[in-house]
C-alpha cells in the first residue's frame, strides 16, 4: 500500500458569492507548491454554510461543478468539497468528489444540523460513500456527521475518514476530542478540514483543521489562520498496525435503521 499525499485548504468563504470562493480557491490551488494526490476543500466552500438554499443552490451541470472538474484535470489531481446542490426538487449538501480522469463521485450529507434548522431545508443523504485513490479507500463525511459514530464505524472498510466542516469556534472543544477518537476507535486516520473566519449570519470559525493517524496523534493541527497544507499519510505503518493491534475484527456489528 503506497503512501498518499493529502493537501488541506483551510481559508476564509465569501457569503453568498461563489463566483469570489472559486477565484479564491483557483488561486490557493494554484499555489500548492508540492506534490499531492488529493486537495480538500471545506463544507458548503462556494456559499458559506446557508439554509438560503432556493438562490444558493447549484445543479451537477452548473459552473462549480464544471469548474472542479476543469481543475482536477489541469493540476492532474483529485479535490473534493460540499456545495448546495439542487436535484428534482431536492436541495442536498453534497460533497463532490472530482478525480483527474472526470468521473465524479458524490455523498450527501446524511446528519442534517437541527439546531439552525437545515433539517427544514436540505434532503438527508440515505448512504455512505467510500472512494479509492492510489489503493486507498476513503470514507467522506460532512461537519455534523462527526458526532455520529454509528455512521462512521468502520470494520476495515476504509483507510481515511475524511471530514469537511463549517464547524464554529463556539464548539471548537468537540471538533478537537471527536476526529481523534474517530481515528482511533476506527484504526484509520481522519482528517478534518474546517474554515476560518466569519460568516454571513455572525458566527465565527477557529479552523483547527487537522490530521490524525491511528494512534490518535497530531499529524496536522492549524490554527485559526488561512493554511495550506500537504501531509505524507504512511499506507505500510497503516497495515502494519492494523495487523499487529487487529481491533477491528473484536467490533460489534450493527445495521443502520432507515
Amino acid at each position: 500500500m503506497q503512501d498518499l499525499n493529502v493537501t488541506l485548504i483551510q481559508a476564509t468563504l465569501d457569503w453568498h458569492d461563489a463566483s469570489a470562493n472559486r477565484a479564491r480557491f483557483n488561486d490557493l490551488i494554484s499555489d500548492i507548491n508540492e506534490p499531492t494526490d488529493l486537495v480538500v476543500l471545506p463544507e458548503t466552500f462556494t456559499t458559506g454554510f446557508t439554509m438560503d438554499t432556493e438562490h444558493q443552490a447549484e445543479t451537477m451541470t452548473g459552473d462549480t461543478v464544471g469548474w472542479l472538474k476543469r481543475l482536477a484535470r489541469e493540476f492532474d489531481v483529485t479535490i473534493c468539497g460540499s456545495l448546495i446542490i439542487e436535484e428534482q426538487g431536492h436541495y442536498y449538501n453534497r460533497l463532490i468528489w472530482a478525480p483527474p480522469d472526470g468521473q465524479l463521485a458524490s455523498y450527501n450529507k446524511r446528519h442534517l444540523f437541527r439546531p439552525v434548522g437545515e433539517r427544514d431545508h436540505f434532503t438527508p443523504g440515505q448512504e455512505r460513500s467510500i472512494f479509492t485513490i492510489n489503493g486507498w479507500r476513503i470514507c467522506p463525511l460532512i461537519c455534523y456527521d462527526l458526532r455520529f459514530p454509528v455512521f462512521s464505524r468502520g470494520v476495515d472498510a476504509y483507510d481515511l475518514l475524511l471530514y469537511i466542516a463549517n464547524w464554529p469556534k463556539a464548539r471548537r472543544s468537540a471538533w478537537r476530542t471527536l476526529l481523534p477518537a474517530r481515528a482511533v476507535e476506527n484504526l484509520c486516520y481522519s482528517m478534518g478540514v474546517n474554515r476560518v473566519g466569519v460568516d454571513g449570519n455572525g458566527v465565527e470559525y477557529a479552523g483547527d483543521s487537522m490530521v490524525v493517524d491511528f494512534f490518535g496523534s497530531l499529524l496536522v493541527d492549524c490554527d485559526d489562520d488561512e493554511h495550506i497544507v500537504t501531509t505524507r499519510l504512511d499506507g505500510n505503518a497503516l497495515q502494519r498496525y492494523r495487523k499487529k493491534f487487529p481491533a477491528h475484527l473484536d467490533a460489534d456489528r450493527y445495521r443502520l435503521d432507515d
